[in-house]
């Protein structure tokens, strides 16, 4: 179900029904010379509203702010600044939970939100909420996993590569400008002089052209199958996320201990 498409009173049956939000955050960037600009959200929906047919839950409307500032030389790209983007993201989880949903699934669509969804998470420990968010690490099964590494062409998938650009033109093929990908891009090693470092520009450092791996590979045939797969796996987490009582009855011991502290 699409939060979006539902009357009022059939959205609070379905917060009853499900319990279950969906969010899938992705981000408005550049994809390459050949992919939407909107390549994460616009997949992340298709997968999360496939799921929530297979598996009841209640997607919320397309989202596209999330950390992305590694994309901001590139025209299209839509950034927010960085505190106003925790408020915001922050925000819309306390809107889902004031409608009544006690679980929040956050499906991450972008790679760049690796760290600031974790972060976000975190940081739920420090006020308590009435609703537990879940962040999937995984976005196919083992197995399925497995057939995609025997099913890609590429020895290496990375940003606009194979694997997303298969994904659009299995959601939007008719976005896709597959007639503009020029060949293979891999990583330019401009930081390898460096011990092991981490730097914000480290993404730039290997990728200036907001492009990795090879799209000459990618297929609708490949893309239709990772959207179902993706899907199926997405839509068991929420089953078990339903199921789950552990991470609300920790919530409420550690929230209890915290007011403990000091009495």
């Amino acid at each position: 179900m699409q939060w979006e498409e539902l009357t009022s009173a059939d959205f609070a049956k379905a917060v009853q029904e499900t319990g279950v939000c969906v969010i899938a955050l992705g981000v408005v960037e550049k994809h390459g010379d050949h992919l939407p600009l909107g390549t994460d959200y616009l997949n992340g929906q298709a997968i999360a509203c496939r799921a929530a047919e297979i598996e009841p839950a209640v997607v919320f409307p397309p989202f596209y702010f999330g950390q992305i500032y590694e994309a901001r030389c590139f025209p299209g790209t839509i950034t927010i600044a960085p505190r106003l983007l925790f408020d915001l993201v922050q925000g819309v989880f306390d809107e889902i939970g004031r409608n009544g949903f006690k679980k929040i699934v956050v499906l991450n669509a972008h790679g760049g939100n690796s760290a600031f969804l974790p972060f976000l998470a975190q940081c739920a420990l420090w006020e308590e909420k009435p609703y537990s968010i879940y962040i999937p690490q995984r976005h196919l099964s083992p197995e399925r996993e497995t057939e995609w590494e025997e099913m890609a062409e590429a020895p290496y998938g990375g940003h606009g590569g194979e694997r997303e650009s298969s994904l659009i033109l299995g959601t939007y093929s008719d976005l896709a400008r597959m007639d503009r990908v020029e060949g293979a891009s891999l990583p330019r090693g401009r930081m390898k002089g460096l011990p092991p470092t981490y730097s914000g520009i480290w993404w730039y450092a290997d990728y200036p052209e907001h492009y990795a791996g090879d799209a000459r590979v990618a297929t609708r045939e490949k893309g239709e199958k990772l959207l179902q797969w993706e899907a199926e796996y997405l839509a068991e987490y929420i089953a078990a996320v339903k199921a789950d009582e552990v991470i609300p009855a920790l919530r409420e011991e550690f929230f209890r201990r915290v007011r403990e502290v000091g009495a």
